[in-house]
């Protein structure tokens, strides 16, 4: 399974190119929960500090002006430190992020 990759405040010009602006932020307390990505997530940190924990891996710590790769198929354990807000961008569309949750949930 492939890593997660940190890069370490990426360049504007990076962040531009990629349309980091323009992609929704979600924001999260405080916390501890489990997660699996169901597709390449894409993350910019605007504010906070994590630790991600993959199932059977090693912890990796991100914060403020990260650009985040998580890849597809990876389940992990989030330890929200100081409260995340963060722009993503999930691979593929609605329809087929859609589809990979309606067989997630149903197991299929």
């Amino acid at each position: 399974m492939s890593q997660i990759i940190v890069e370490k405040n990426p360049a504007q010009t990076k962040l531009d190119g990629l349309g980091v602006s323009k992609w929704p932020t979600w924001k999260k307390e405080v916390s501890t929960f489990p997660w699996t990505f169901l597709e390449q997530e894409i993350a910019y940190i605007l504010e906070g500090e994590c630790i991600i924990t993959p199932t059977g891996g090693t912890p990796v710590a991100f914060g403020k002006g990260d650009l985040v790769t998580f890849p597809a198929g990876m389940t992990a354990s989030w330890e929200v430190v100081k409260p995340l807000h963060k722009h993503y961008k999930l691979d593929g569309n609605l329809i087929s992020q859609t589809f990979r949750r309606i067989k997630a949930a149903l197991k299929l």
